[in-house]
């Protein structure tokens, strides 16, 4: 299945870019592909005519092969078209399970990759006709899909679907990337080892709390960073707002502390506000130790700054030589 995975992404290592919406941009997705991997672009909730744009701009950067995040819950059938109509080689479906998505892409020439959080949904992405399951485990970073982990959850789809599966949650390094080889996954999926690239679009005050964070810093929540994208659990650093919200009993939206204030502005002038689901990009003014900032339980692992493509190669040749010349203790 390994070998299956590099000739359906006709890929070199089996390494792909989590889409971190508002943190991977076109120069972190073309320097993971560039490096051998796949790198997956988020261009979902965006007019159909600047997913468009999204794409030259990757492809001006990369001749390798590439998909595109599209987000099921919010609306996708345009942005597709739009993918069809370019030609990308790929599309990464999540937050959601719509066989007919599935079936669109497939018509449209496109390589399915579909997210899941049990074996279940894997087996309906399966026979819908996606090429490769992303098994999501609890320990990701951003909007976590599934309540499973990761160690639970990549045997049992390997066991129930005959495709390819990506491991992903909490995978920062060679020995994360071994040990999901060794539960079945084929590859890995990777994203808060990445927010500490030189290309992620991120804060200066986001990436200093990667750098720092515990792998207990983390935290889960249903419906704490929910303005703008409600009813969609997540995992982000512990920061000033999950504390304050704590204090309050973890109450739910329209009663925490401090609703709708505004705690900074985009680098465009538009507000940013206290729990919204939002992404602090470089010129983000205001608070931003007070925003969401996505994270997995993996990023005690991410200690350097580093170049994607050095991140990628670390990880392929750490993982290799573990797989390759690991001696057994049993």
């Amino acid at each position: 299945m390994a070998m299956r995975l590099l000739e359906i992404l006709q890929i070199r290592k089996p390494i792909l870019s989590a889409p971190m919406a508002g943190a991977a941009g076109p120069e972190l997705v073309a320097a993971v592909c560039n490096a051998g991997g796949y790198g997956v672009i988020p261009l979902w909730g965006r007019p159909k005519e600047q997913v468009g744009t999204g794409i030259d701009e990757l492809r001006a950067l990369t001749d390798r092969n590439f998909a595109v995040n599209l987000n099921l819950s919010f609306p996708y059938e345009d942005q597709l078209d739009m993918c069809i109509a370019k030609g990308v080689h790929g599309v990464s479906l999540f937050w959601g399970m719509e066989p007919s998505a599935i079936a669109r892409a497939k018509a449209g020439g496109l390589t399915v990759l579909m997210s899941v959080g049990n074996a279940q949904e894997a087996r309906t992405a399966a026979e819908a006709g996606a090429d490769v399951i992303v098994a999501q485990g609890w320990e990701a970073g951003g909007h976590v899909w599934g309540q499973v982990s990761t160690m639970a959850l990549v045997p049992a789809v390997v066991d129930a679907v005959n495709v390819p599966v990506v491991a992903a949650g909490g995978i920062a390094d060679g020995r994360g990337m071994a040990a999901a080889m060794m539960l079945g996954a084929s590859g890995v999926w990777i994203g808060t080892r990445l927010l500490a690239s030189s290309e992620a679009t991120i804060h200066e005050v986001y990436r200093n709390r990667i750098l720092q964070a515990s792998e207990a810093d983390t935290q889960w929540a249903h419906d704490l960073y929910d303005v703008g994208w409600p009813d969609a659990p997540h995992r982000a650093l512990s920061n000033s707002t999950s504390r304050s919200w704590e204090d309050f009993g973890c109450s739910g939206p329209g009663n925490r502390p401090n609703e709708k204030e505004q705690i900074g502005l985009r680098p465009n002038g538009d507000p940013v506000v206290r729990y919204q689901s939002y992404t602090p990009l470089p010129e983000t003014a205001g608070d931003v130790e007070a925003m969401s900032l996505w994270s997995g339980q993996g990023v005690s692992l991410v200690r350097e700054v580093m170049p994607a493509a050095d991140i990628v190669e670390e990880v392929y040749q750490v993982a290799k030589k573990l797989l390759q010349g690991g001696n057994s203790v049993l």
